[in-house]
C-alpha cells in the first residue's frame, strides 16, 4: 500500500483540481489553448524560464582553455637561453599594451604629517601625490641604530577596509623593519584613508574596497582607463618616493603584498623594471582556474586584453626574470593552489633556461587566505637570501598600532584635504574625448566604428545559423495562444534563445507567414516580459500581420548564469560582471557579443523568409538592438525602451546604475550613443522613456 507524504498529497490534489478545471473549460467549448493558458496564469508565482544556466560559463571556460593551451605551447617551445630572453621581452611588451600608456610623472609633493617613535624604528606618516592633487597616504617604516643605506620594500595592501592599518599589513611591515628594511606601506584607492565616494561623515556611499573599485573601474573603461593601471601607478610613484630617501639602497628594492596586494605585487612586477625581488601572496594562480571555480574578480584584477594577448599571472612575474621571485600560496585558499603550482612550474622552466633556477620559489602555507605568519616568514627568508641584511628565520615580536596612530590626515580621510576623487578624472577625460570627436559621423563611418569598438565579426559570407527546436513547456500566459522555442547558434557553444509566438501550434521548422517580423530583445527575460511588458501587447495590436519573435541573448533569460552566487547575476559582484570583465580581458565587449547574437538571429529570420524586421529592445536589450539596427540592412524599424541616453553622461556622472555588461571600453574615443540614435532616425526610431546614468527616466 502506498503512503503519500502530506506535501505530496497537497500537490496531487492541486494537480487533480487543475486537470478537472481544464476539462470543465473544454466541455464549455473554450478550447485547449485557453485551458492551458488559464492553468498557467492561475499560478501567479511563475519563475522565469532558465533552461540553460551553464551555457555562458562553459563558453567562457572553453575560451580561456584555448587561450591557455596556445600559451602553453609557446612556453613549451622554449629550449634555449635566447628563447627565454625573447619570451621575457615579449611578455613585457604585451604587458605595456595591456596597462599603458602611462601618464606623465608629475611632482610628488611629499609631506610628512607626523612621526611615531618606537624603540627600534620610527614610522613617518606620509602624503604624496601620484597624480596632481590625487593624494596617497602611506607609512614609512625606518629602522633605528643601523647603517644606511638599507634594502627597501614597497608594501601593497589587500582588501582591508582600514588599508595600511590592517593588522596583517602592519605585521609584515614591522617584521621587515625590525630586520633592517625600510618599508613604505601605502593605502590603496578606496581603502584606508583614500575613500573616493565620501559623504559628510567621511564614510563611503558606495562601499569600502571592492564596491568602490568596481564602481569607479567600470566607469573608467568608457574613457579607455583601467583601475588596475591607476593602482599600479600609485605603486610606481611609491617606489619613486622610496628611492628619494637616502636611507634606501636602490640596488635592493622589493615589493610584496597579499590578496588584492598580491594582485598589485604581481602587476607591479610586470610593469616596473626597478624591483630587485618580489613576493606576491595569496593571488597568483591562473585565469582559467579562477573562472572554472566561478571566482568573482575585481576590476583591477582583470587587465584589458590580457587574455587576447595570451598573458597569465605567471607572465607578469616572468617579466622580472631572472630576478628573485617567490609565489606565496595557501593550501586552503580560494585562489586555487593548483594554479599556483602551474604558475611556478612555468616560471621554473623559464628560469632554468636563464641559468637562475634558484631565483624562483613557491611556498604553500597550510591555512586559509591571508598573509599569515608562515607566509610572512617565507617572505622574510626569501628577501634575506637576496639582500643578506638579516639571517632571522622567525618573525620578531610585534606590537599592532591603533588605526588613528597611523593616520596621515586629521580625521582619517584624504577627502577632507580636498583630494581629487577618481570619478572627477574620468569625467574630465570624457569631456575632452567628446570635444575631440569633431562633426557628425556618416552612416558608413559609424558602422565602421561600431564594428571596431564592439569587435563585431563580419558574418557576411556565413550561411544562415544552425538552429534547434525545443519541446515547449506548458502554457505561460503569453499574449498569443501558441509558442515555439528555437536555439539559434551564434557562436560555438552559444545559442540565442528565440521564442516564436503565433495563432497556430508549430512544432517543426518555422515559416514566414508574413514578410514582416517583430524581434523583441529582452531586458532580463523574454518569458517574464511576454507576460508583463505592455509594450509587447502594443506591438502585436499595432501590427497584427507581423510575426512576433523574442530573443534572450547570451546571459539573459533562459541562459542567465547561476554562477558566483544564487540569483545574483545583476549584483555588482555577480555573474553578469564576471563574464563582462572576462570579455574585457578577451577584448570582446560583452555588449558586442550580445549584439552579434542579435545580428545572427536577424540572419536566421532572413533565412526563413522574413524580409522586414521591426527591431525592439528594452533596458539591457536596448543597446544590442540599437547597435544591430545601425549595422543591419534587414532592420526597417527600431523601437527602444529604457535605453541609456549617452555613454558620456554615464562617464561624467558621480553616480550611475548601468552594469559593465552594457558598457564598451574606450567607446568615447570613437562615438557615443546619440550618434547611433541619429542614424536610426532613418529607420523610424521610436524612443520610449530613455534612462539617464542612474537607469531611471530623466
Amino acid at each position: 500500500m502506498l503512503h503519500w507524504p502530506p506535501q505530496s498529497c497537497f500537490h496531487l490534489s492541486l494537480f487533480v483540481c487543475r486537470i478537472s478545471y481544464i476539462f470543465l473549460l473544454l466541455s464549455a467549448g473554450l478550447g485547449t489553448t485557453l485551458a492551458f493558458q488559464n492553468a498557467a496564469v492561475a499560478d501567479s508565482e511563475l519563475e522565469p524560464l532558465n533552461r540553460h544556466p551553464y551555457m555562458v560559463q562553459e563558453y567562457f571556460v572553453n575560451c580561456l582553455r584555448q587561450v591557455e593551451a596556445e600559451a602553453d605551447r609557446r612556453r613549451a617551445a622554449l629550449s634555449t637561453r635566447a628563447d627565454a630572453e625573447a619570451y621575457v621581452r615579449a611578455v613585457r611588451d604585451k604587458i605595456r599594451q595591456s596597462f599603458g600608456p602611462w601618464p606623465e610623472k608629475t611632482p610628488l609633493n611629499p609631506r610628512i604629517t607626523g612621526v611615531v617613535e618606537r624603540d627600534d624604528y620610527r614610522i613617518e606618516k606620509l602624503i604624496f601625490e601620484s597624480r596632481p592633487n590625487f593624494l596617497v597616504t602611506a607609512n614609512l617604516y625606518i629602522p633605528k641604530g643601523r647603517d644606511f643605506p638599507l634594502p627597501g620594500v614597497v608594501g601593497t595592501c589587500g582588501h582591508s577596509s582600514n588599508g595600511k592599518a590592517s593588522e596583517l599589513y602592519q605585521s609584515f611591515s614591522q617584521g621587515l623593519v625590525k630586520q633592517g628594511y625600510v618599508v613604505l606601506l601605502y593605502d590603496p584607492i578606496s581603502q584606508g584613508e583614500r575613500l573616493q565616494y565620501t559623504n559628510d561623515q567621511l564614510e563611503s556611499e558606495i562601499g569600502v574596497g571592492v564596491r568602490e573599485h568596481l564602481y569607479a573601474g567600470n566607469q573608467q573603461f568608457l574613457v579607455g582607463e583601467f583601475l588596475g593601471s591607476w593602482r599600479a601607478w600609485d605603486g610606481i610613484r611609491a617606489l619613486d618616493y622610496l628611492l628619494t630617501r637616502e636611507e634606501v639602497d636602490p640596488k635592493h628594492v622589493g615589493v610584496t603584498g597579499n590578496s588584492g596586494g598580491g594582485t598589485m605585487t604581481t602587476w607591479l612586477a610586470g610593469v616596473e623594471g626597478r624591483w630587485s625581488m618580489a613576493a606576491p601572496s595569496c593571488f597568483v594562480t591562473t585565469f582559467r582556474r579562477n573562472l572554472e571555480n566561478e571566482l568573482p574578480a575585481d576590476t583591477e584584477q582583470c587587465p584589458p586584453r590580457a587574455l587576447a594577448l595570451g598573458l597569465d599571472h605567471s607572465d607578469f612575474l616572468a617579466a622580472m626574470a631572472p630576478k628573485p621571485v617567490i609565489i606565496l600560496a595557501k593550501e586552503r585558499d580560494y585562489f586555487d593552489v593548483r594554479g599556483s603550482e602551474e604558475a611556478y612550474w612555468r616560471l621554473r622552466h623559464l628560469y632554468s633556461l636563464l641559468g637562475a633556477e634558484e631565483n624562483i620559489g613557491l611556498f604553500v602555507g597550510p591555512t586559509t587566505h591571508g598573509y599569515s605568519q608562515e607566509n610572512r616568514e617565507a617572505m622574510y627568508r626569501w628577501f634575506n637570501r637576496a639582500t643578506k641584511v638579516s639571517d632571522l628565520q622567525t618573525e620578531p615580536n610585534l606590537v599592532i598600532e591603533k588605526d588613528e596612530t597611523l593616520w596621515c590626515t586629521p580625521n582619517g580621510q584624504v577627502a577632507e584635504l580636498n583630494s581629487r576623487p577618481i570619478y572627477e578624472f574620468t569625467a574630465e577625460k570624457s569631456r575632452s574625448l567628446t570635444q575631440a570627436r569633431s562633426g557628425e559621423l556618416s552612416l558608413t563611418q559609424l558602422q565602421e566604428s561600431v564594428r571596431k569598438e564592439l569587435r563585431i565579426p563580419d558574418t557576411g559570407d556565413l550561411p544562415g545559423p544552425y538552429y534547434r527546436i525545443m519541446r515547449n513547456w506548458s502554457a505561460r500566459g503569453f499574449p498569443k495562444p501558441h509558442w515555439t522555442t528555437y536555439l539559434v547558434e551564434t557562436d560555438p557553444g552559444i545559442s540565442a534563445v528565440v521564442y516564436r509566438l503565433g495563432d497556430e501550434r508549430l512544432l517543426s521548422r518555422p515559416h514566414a507567414e508574413s514578410k514582416r517580423a517583430i524581434l523583441y530583445v529582452a531586458n532580463r527575460s523574454s518569458d517574464e516580459e511576454l507576460r508583463e511588458e505592455a509594450l509587447i501587447a502594443e506591438l502585436i495590436e499595432k501590427d497584427p500581420g507581423a510575426t512576433l519573435y523574442t530573443v534572450d541573448v547570451r546571459g539573459i533569460g533562459e541562459s542567465r548564469p547561476d554562477t558566483t552566487d544564487e540569483n545574483a547575476s545583476s549584483e555588482q559582484y555577480g555573474s553578469d560582471h564576471l563574464y563582462a570583465i572576462h570579455s574585457v580581458m578577451l577584448d570582446r565587449p560583452y555588449v558586442g557579443q550580445r549584439t552579434h547574437d542579435v545580428l545572427r538571429v536577424l540572419d536566421w529570420l532572413a533565412s526563413i523568409g522574413h524580409q522586414e524586421v521591426h527591431l525592439v529592445g528594452k533596458g539591457w536589450g536596448a543597446l544590442p538592438a540599437a547597435f544591430a539596427g545601425v549595422l543591419s540592412d534587414r532592420v526597417t524599424r527600431v523601437t527602444l525602451k529604457n535605453a541609456p541616453t549617452s555613454y558620456a553622461e554615464i562617464a561624467e556622472s558621480r553616480n550611475y546604475n548601468w552594469p559593465l555588461g552594457v558598457l564598451v571600453p574606450g567607446v568615447l574615443e570613437s562615438f557615443d550613443l546619440p550618434d547611433c540614435y541619429r542614424a536610426l532616425k532613418a529607420k523610424q526610431l521610436r524612443q520610449i522613456e530613455p534612462w539617464g546614468p542612474n537607469a531611471r527616466p530623466f
